[in-house]
């Protein structure tokens, strides 16, 4: 058992307004403290508080890089499955197909990676402005 909380014998109760333990509820979520009570200690005791703090953009980078990811990934599979029948493919029509088919993959693939750069430098500069 924790030393400080063995100490923990006095009990206090205390009654919010419905908007005020909406607010104390709202701030105590975005902190590291796993009670409540332990949250109202600390600012009670006006202790150090330690709250989590998200940035925009970088949310919006990920949401970015996941759709990415995933659209790369296609293209990846779609290219992998095309060398796989351009090795199998015996007659020179259908080799032709296959590398149309896998020059069309490598345009998509130049595009996304293009779209990759773009976004990194407008965040890069949002970044190094702030």
């Amino acid at each position: 058992m924790n030393a400080e909380k063995s100490n923990l014998t006095r009990k206090v109760t205390i009654r919010f307004k419905p908007e005020e333990y909406t607010k104390v509820s709202v701030s105590f979520k975005t902190t590291t403290k796993k009670k409540l009570s332990e949250y109202i200690r600390y600012v009670l005791l006006e202790k150090p508080v330690t709250v989590y703090t998200r940035d925009q953009s970088v949310d919006e980078l990920m949401a970015e890089l996941v759709l990415l990811r995933k659209e790369l990934s296609a293209i990846g599979s779609n290219f992998n499955q095309l060398v796989k029948r351009l090795h199998t493919a015996s007659h020179f029509q259908e080799i032709k197909s296959l590398v149309l088919q896998t020059e069309n993959d490598q345009k998509k693939f130049l595009e996304k990676t293009g779209e990759i750069n773009l976004k990194i430098s407008e965040l890069s500069g949002q970044w190094l402005q702030e």
